[in-house]
């Protein structure tokens, strides 16, 4: 049985957390990841029939059931997380009976999973709909996009349109643009809900004055959409209070589309064209 430790997905885990929190969008214990893992890989690292302890769910999530994820710790600090991934990450598989994790590995301090668990799997459920690819949630507090919040109509159309326009790339990177949620207390089955059924059309959604989900097929493309958001805003909240002489036009986020073949997915009725 191979070291779990230098299992290259809990190295991910350990370099994603260093980087999200050397960015500052993650202070203290804000933000959570959950990280879908192959079976056949964690197996050559863990003892599937050990099971340390079980952690009630408080949801069903019934269409997950057998799925192994490394998820981070409720009350954890992200920059903790390099120098000890055994206490503050974990291994979970959903149980047979759907409202059950089973804890393979870590949380050795008595710890459980994060108080997001709901949102992230409920955002599993409805990414894998979408997209079997899409095996990563993540949830941070970038701090242009949550300033942004603040000064900005929240709602799908007028954010994703106000993105796009601050750099060429949003488009490629985003073209199926971004949900928006009015703030709702988080940590609940309510949220989790509300996420999911976002994660429908998108694989970024806006927590209104609070955060970012983003979802993908790993942590690199998750953490690069993140990162795409974040920059947009920034360039939008340090050019907000300025006379705009110039922008990206709709024929021309339109062209961006074509140009780089992501055309058939680009939210057309976010363009006034």
């Amino acid at each position: 049985m191979k070291d779990i430790l230098t299992a290259p997905f809990v190295e991910e885990m350990k370099e994603t957390t260093a980087n999200m929190y050397r960015l500052g969008w993650d202070e203290r214990n804000g933000g959570n990841i959950s990280y879908m893992l192959d079976e056949e890989e964690v197996a050559q690292y863990l003892d599937l029939s050990n099971v340390i302890r079980t952690i009630d769910t408080g949801f069903d999530a019934t269409p997950l059931i057998g799925k192994i994820f490394i998820v981070t710790g409720s009350g954890k600090y992200f920059k903790n997380v390099t120098k000890a991934p055994q206490i503050n990450l974990g291994i979970v598989r959903i149980a047979k009976d759907g409202t059950t994790a089973e804890l393979l590995w870590g949380f050795e301090d008595g710890g459980t999973v994060t108080s997001e668990f709901p949102a992230h799997m409920m955002s599993h459920m409805a990414r894998l709909e979408v997209n079997p690819a899409n095996r990563v949630v993540l949830h941070a507090h970038p701090t242009y996009t949550l300033a942004m919040n603040f000064v900005h109509q929240l709602d799908d159309r007028a954010v994703t349109r106000s993105l796009w326009q601050m750099c060429t790339e949003c488009m490629v990177v985003f073209p199926d643009g971004i949900g928006v949620l009015p703030w709702m207390l988080c940590g609940g089955n309510d949220i989790g809900i509300a996420t999911a059924e976002k994660m429908k059309e998108y694989r970024l959604v806006i927590w209104g004055l609070h955060g970012l989900y983003g979802a993908g097929k790993d942590l690199d493309e998750t953490f690069g959409l993140l990162e795409t958001v974040e920059k947009a805003a920034q360039l939008y909240m340090l050019t907000a209070h300025l006379p705009r002489l110039y922008t990206i036009t709709d024929p021309q986020l339109l062209q961006i589309a074509k140009a780089y073949h992501v055309e058939d997915i680009c939210r057309k009725d976010f363009l006034d064209i």
